[in-house]
């Protein structure tokens, strides 16, 4: 378990965050006390978690391209880190097909860049690269993908994601055996508040929420492992711990998902966080064609028995829950609440829960 101790004062370097995954791992780094560099472009949205929850009072913010390795390197080597996560991407499939050279420029080259400015700075210990759920080549067996599966991707997103593992492969096995431990980490759907990317299903529902706009769901049957944000972030933290302690077998790839009762479609992801919602719904729903108008998977599953078994990690929040915490920031963003304070609240009662090793549910989390 993540322990206060190990971070408290530890300097780590944290790619993109001031993106949405990011900004929430910054916050819950400087809750344990860290002292964090981030380095990243401006948040790509307005409105964004990272300014709603004062995330640069948190950290040291650096703001750059990632693939301007020079500024990388500089910035790097001023932090001095021990622990750096590597966040910073081009996160959406949708901009992959409409952008596909400056994903992979991101997705790879960026890749390349974190580990080169690495390789620069021998006080780090551990490099957490996270990657996508995207990234196998294939659709999942029964029990989902695991870290041992082929690694493909048909479209320009979920191949920059398969070539970012390669990548981690090739500098892990090449130049850090006996430096800092190289891991990846593979999640799926991530889902909470602060989310405003463009085509990403909540944030779009949030949208015709506050514009009162009707809403065109394109995949209404594609399934997804649903998962709240904090959960993920949870198995990198205790990964980046035990990777700096040079715990054997932590290096490779892990994977972070829900359990089975996770994997919902997005019709029910829909009807659920619209009724967790209330009063707050959108004019009207409509549910368009399953079939999709690009080369998308319309089911991803992820096999997490490895992080059960060796990290004792599994999903604390279900299902109902990461809809009704989701639901619950986005009531208070709509009513112009303190979202710092909002946020925190949040934060805490996850690690009240965890603190507890007990299980979040739909039932009773006001």
């Amino acid at each position: 378990m993540t322990s206060s101790s190990f971070w408290h004062g530890r300097r780590v370097f944290l790619s993109g965050h001031t993106g949405f995954k990011g900004s929430w791992l910054a916050l819950w780094l400087s809750y344990l006390g860290a002292r964090t560099t981030g380095y990243a472009l401006p948040a790509p949205t307005v409105p964004n978690l990272y300014e709603l929850a004062a995330v640069g009072d948190r950290l040291t913010s650096v703001l750059g391209d990632i693939n301007d390795l020079d500024h990388l390197s500089a910035a790097m080597k001023a932090a001095e880190p021990e622990v750096v996560f590597h966040l910073a991407a081009q996160a959406l499939v949708r901009e992959g097909y409409a952008h596909p050279a400056a994903t992979f420029a991101t997705n790879v080259m960026g890749t390349v860049n974190v580990l080169e400015a690495v390789r620069r700075v021998p006080s780090v210990k551990s490099v957490i690269v996270v990657t996508s759920d995207k990234c196998y080549r294939d659709q999942p067996s029964e029990g989902g993908c695991r870290e041992t599966d082929a690694l493909g991707g048909q479209d320009p997103y979920s191949a920059s994601k398969a070539a970012a593992e390669l990548v981690s492969l090739a500098y892990r096995s090449s130049f850090f055996e006996d430096n800092a431990r190289i891991v990846t980490v593979r999640a799926g759907n991530v889902i909470g508040g602060g989310d405003f990317a463009r085509d990403r299903l909540l944030p779009d529902i949030v949208r015709a929420v506050e514009h009162r706009a009707e809403l065109e769901i394109r995949y209404p049957d594609a399934i997804r492992p649903w998962q709240f944000v904090l959960e993920p972030l949870r198995g990198y933290l205790e990964l980046a711990e035990r990777a700096s302690s040079n715990e054997a077998g932590v290096a490779g790839a892990w994977n972070f998902g829900p359990d089975e009762a996770g994997a919902q479609t997005v019709r029910e992801v829909v009807r659920g966080f619209v009724d967790a919602c209330a009063p707050y719904q959108p004019p009207e729903i409509h549910f368009g064609a399953s079939r999709p108008q690009y080369d998308e998977a319309m089911l991803l599953k992820l096999d997490t028995a490895k992080a059960r078994a060796q990290l004792g990690w599994r999903p604390l929040v279900d299902f109902n829950a990461t809809l009704a915490m989701t639901a619950e920031w986005y009531r208070a963003y709509f009513e112009r609440s303190d979202m710092c304070a909002v946020s925190e609240r949040q934060l805490e009662r996850y690690l009240d829960n965890v603190g507890q090793c007990g299980a979040l549910s739909g039932r009773g989390i006001a």
